[in-house]
């Protein structure tokens, strides 16, 4: 007897994952049945798709709420779709798109339109994946050149700093000793004074 089956994915903890819990629902797919990773669909290594790809038997039958669920990495989107489909003999029904509903027909015709719209949105989701990319980069880039700081302000220098830069500078005291006075890794205090050269404090 076939089973029927549900995967959700979202793309953080923090992302909700009821819209797509809902949909399952309304379908009546067995709670039991319902697998969820909350993970970036950059790839397929997610522990709860793993276990459920485990569980499926042929002629089983797999939702999913749209592809991008199922994910983002063009490539990757087709061969599972070949696995699942032709190696394990499961259909999958896509909810958004009636398109992709593998029961619909296994005829020639059938199963051409479905590859073509599979390719062409496993395409859109792995571009507006990209896209997004460009866009975090290129606001980062316009908020740099604005002056905008990204991460944690550095530390303001500890009080004794400058007297102990110039007791180095001068040959008194070693690099490490003043690093030691200051309370700093070396490698910090090197860093620091390169900062407070180029500032020109002195």
């Amino acid at each position: 007897m076939s089973n029927v089956y549900g995967y959700i994915r979202v793309s953080t903890r923090e992302q909700n994952e009821d819209r797509q819990l809902t949909a399952l629902r309304e379908i009546a797919v067995p709670e039991r049945n319902i697998f969820m990773d909350k993970q970036s669909g950059k790839d397929f290594d997610r522990p709860q798709y793993k276990r459920l790809l485990r569980k499926m038997k042929k002629d089983d039958l797999l939702y999913v709420k749209s592809i991008d669920r199922l994910g983002r990495n063009y490539g990757e989107i087709l061969e599972q779709w070949r696995i699942l489909t032709r190696e394990k003999g499961i259909d999958i029904v896509v909810l958004d798109m009636p398109l992709l509903d593998t029961r619909r027909g296994k005829d020639l015709i059938e199963t051409f339109l479905s590859d073509i719209v599979l390719q062409l949105l496993s395409f859109v989701a792995e571009n507006e994946r990209a896209n997004i990319r460009q866009r975090q980069a290129e606001g980062i880039a316009a908020a740099k050149a604005k002056g905008i700081r990204f991460g944690r302000p550095p530390r303001s220098l500890p009080e004794n700093f400058s007297e102990n830069y110039r007791h180095w500078k001068s040959g008194k005291i070693t690099c490490t000793a003043a690093a030691k006075a200051c309370g700093m890794p070396l490698s910090t205090f090197r860093r620091r004074a390169r900062i407070y050269e180029k500032a020109n404090i002195l």
